[in-house]
């Protein structure tokens, strides 16, 4: 069985308390630590037209609703060397949920395609870049995918 002292360690390790005299036995108030702040999120680059918006340097996407944020930002991958992700203004074009490319031989879960030239959102790696798509974790493609409608506006920005 551990000492009075080790018993009001325990307790000040386990609930963030910082008050000396809890550590001494003596009756007192207990104050919580505060917690750490979030990390800051980068701020969607895009304007209040766009529904979807993707920065290339921040590795970020979102949605949008006349201009504000919506969801996001969520980590993606882009387009390599020889296959780079284009910037500029685009409108979805369609979906489809189980898009298999017969191009790149591979399956595309959640595609929602926003250029004539087939670069789409989709689930994918977020540690290997892609042929132009844009990757998105399982649950940012479901989303997009929810969201998102034939018509909608996506900017994607360098």
């Amino acid at each position: 069985m551990g000492t009075q002292r080790e018993a009001a360690t325990g307790l000040r390790k386990a609930v963030g308390v910082t008050s000396v005299a809890v550590a001494m036995g003596v009756a007192g108030v207990l104050t919580a630590q505060p917690a750490a702040a979030a990390p800051a999120q980068p701020a969607a680059p895009c304007s209040a037209a766009a529904r979807a918006c993707v920065s290339l340097s921040a590795h970020s996407a979102w949605l949008m609703d006349n201009g504000a944020v919506t969801y996001g930002a969520v980590p993606i991958t882009s387009g390599k060397a020889g296959h780079r992700t284009p910037t500029g203004s685009f409108q979805v074009t369609y979906k489809d949920i189980d898009h298999y490319s017969k191009a790149f031989h591979g399956p595309m879960p959640y595609s929602v395609f926003f250029t004539t030239t087939g670069v789409a959102f989709h689930q994918g790696s977020l540690s290997q870049q892609s042929h132009g798509c844009v990757h998105l974790s399982p649950e940012a493609a479901r989303t997009f995918y929810r969201t998102l409608a034939p018509g909608d506006v996506v900017e994607v920005v360098r």
